[in-house]
């Protein structure tokens, strides 16, 4: 007489290969489950930074205001450096007779200098005469920055503006003083009576003036830092 095995049963090596497929398996879903709440984490913290960062360069917006109307007030006095109030009536890339080129100035101190390690200007944003910067890697730091207050939206802002002209000085009345000008030349208007035209003559006639570089820094939590730069002239 022949006696048929159930088919359905299993051995015990069998059984024990199934538990070690279950192990498997619920090693590889642990890992998954892992990576993707690693992953959340990741994007939650990257958008929190952009938020920060974004939040920084809308302060700025409101810093580069209190500096345009610093200057908007004191007009008659910008032909001369103010280095307490954060103003240079010049690029500070010239030296005193306007021609002897001095460094670049680097606003952010991460510039990237092709020849000498030094060759470069930083801005005093600190105040504590660039001690955080690494030693060698610059030549002076004798640029003043400007501390707003009030901070802005929690965030602590500083400004430097710039005329950019190779220095001091009235340059309509000293040649010597070189400008980046709205109008070059004359402020005088051609004598175009009876009607105007595109292109024919500016409407108004506008006086020839310089432009300023307004850069602010702008700090805010987690150590972010964001700069801007506007260019304006009266």
């Amino acid at each position: 007489m022949r006696v048929r095995k159930n088919p359905s049963s299993q051995s015990p090596r069998q059984r024990g290969v199934s538990i070690l497929f279950a192990l498997l398996s619920l090693v590889a879903m642990s890992l998954a489950t892992l990576a993707l709440v690693r992953s959340v984490d990741t994007s939650a913290m990257l958008l929190g930074n952009v938020g920060f960062k974004q939040d920084a360069t809308a302060a700025a917006e409101q810093a580069s205001r209190q500096a345009i109307k610093w200057m908007s007030a004191n007009l008659a006095s910008l032909e001369a450096d103010n280095p307490a109030a954060g103003y240079y009536a010049s690029t500070q890339e010239f030296g005193a007779d306007g021609t002897t080129v001095k460094p670049p100035v680097d606003v952010t101190g991460e510039m990237i200098v092709s020849g000498a390690a030094d060759a470069r200007q930083l801005v005093d944003w600190d105040g504590n005469s660039c001690a955080t910067a690494l030693s060698g890697t610059f030549t002076g730091c004798s640029i003043r920055s400007f501390p707003i207050q009030t901070k802005i939206n929690g965030n602590s802002a500083d400004y430097v503006v710039f005329r950019l002209c190779s220095k001091p000085g009235d340059f309509m009345a000293d040649s010597s003083v070189q400008c980046a000008q709205r109008v070059p030349g004359t402020d005088a208007c051609p004598g175009n009576k009876g009607g105007l035209k595109y292109g024919g003559v500016a409407l108004g006639c506008p006086k020839a003036v310089a432009y300023y570089r307004v850069v602010v820094r702008v700090r805010g939590p987690r150590d972010t830092t964001s700069f801007t730069e506007t260019i304006i002239h009266f």
